[in-house]
């Protein structure tokens, strides 16, 4: 696969497109939320798709989540439906309803700053800046 085509890149590539540093992103490979291939000169490469996926990572650890967490998730949602529902034992689901439920807290904690900050800049003459 050439690059050319998009059908792979190298790290640097992908840390450009994604806006995650080269390092961030091998510290993503080592925790098992990212793979990628080794072309014959050693160098990693990664597909199309890991774009997407990247952003995802980044996402969800920018929102506050532990990689033990952003790595759950992730498997959860590659796998299908009628498998999760088969496999998940009650360990797994008390531990998830703890992840839930510090999420949610997370989702107020947030919530109520960002109800703050645009109460607080909708007094002044800046309001506009909310207004997206």
């Amino acid at each position: 696969m050439s690059r050319r085509e998009g059908l792979s890149m190298r790290i640097g590539e992908l840390a450009r497109r994604t806006g995650v540093a080269p390092r961030l992103l091998r510290y993503y490979e080592q925790q098992g939320l990212i793979s990628a291939e080794r072309a014959d000169n050693g160098y990693r490469t990664y597909r199309e798709a890991d774009v997407a996926k990247v952003e995802r990572v980044a996402g969800l650890i920018r929102a506050g989540l532990p990689t033990r967490l952003v790595r759950a998730i992730l498997d959860l949602e590659a796998l299908p439906c009628e498998e999760l529902v088969a496999t998940c034992s009650r360990d797994v689901a008390e531990k998830l309803a703890r992840e839930l439920a510090e999420i949610e807290g997370r989702i107020d904690c947030l919530s109520r700053s960002r109800d703050t900050i645009r109460g607080f800049l909708g007094q002044t003459r800046y309001a506009v800046l909310t207004e997206a």
